[in-house]
């Protein structure tokens, strides 16, 4: 209401839209009508990179204005998310993990990166979680 009322129309359609993907999961076949807090995190981050995929699109297509408008939207919802993680953090987190796993090579990057995304859902992206795992069963 406060967005409507203050005439900000990217705050007011960005958060429609939340609304919408929130009220599609939560009568999504087999869902209980419940959304965690869990699955909110997850649904924004999901919104979040389609945001920043569409404005990489926009701007290879030399399109700025749709771009800006996207990446508008893109700043809006990235307040809802839970702060992300420095890569230290990261890589402490997924150390840990490691060591909870019992990973010894590459090998085992599936079961790690199961781990891992679980632990780090909504504070890193998959992408940079992929790299630090990597790295660190490198190592090893």
């Amino acid at each position: 209401m406060a967005s409507m009322k203050a005439r900000d129309a990217v705050r007011t359609n960005t958060l429609r839209n939340i609304k919408k993907e929130f009220i599609e999961a939560k009568t999504a076949p087999g869902n209980n009508g419940e959304l965690s807090d869990a699955d909110a995190f997850k649904i924004i981050a999901k919104m979040v990179k389609k945001g920043k995929d569409a404005a990489d699109i926009f701007l290879q297509n030399n399109r700025q204005d749709l771009a800006d408008e996207e990446l508008a939207q893109v700043r809006v919802m990235e307040q809802y998310l839970p702060k992300a993680l420095s890569l230290d953090e990261i890589k402490e987190a997924i150390l840990k993990v490691v060591a909870e796993v019992g990973a010894t090579s590459l090998k085992d990057m599936g079961k790690v990166m199961a781990a891992a995304n679980k632990a780090l859902a909504g504070q890193a992206d998959g992408k940079t979680i992929s790299g630090v795992v990597k790295d660190v069963l490198a190592s090893l």
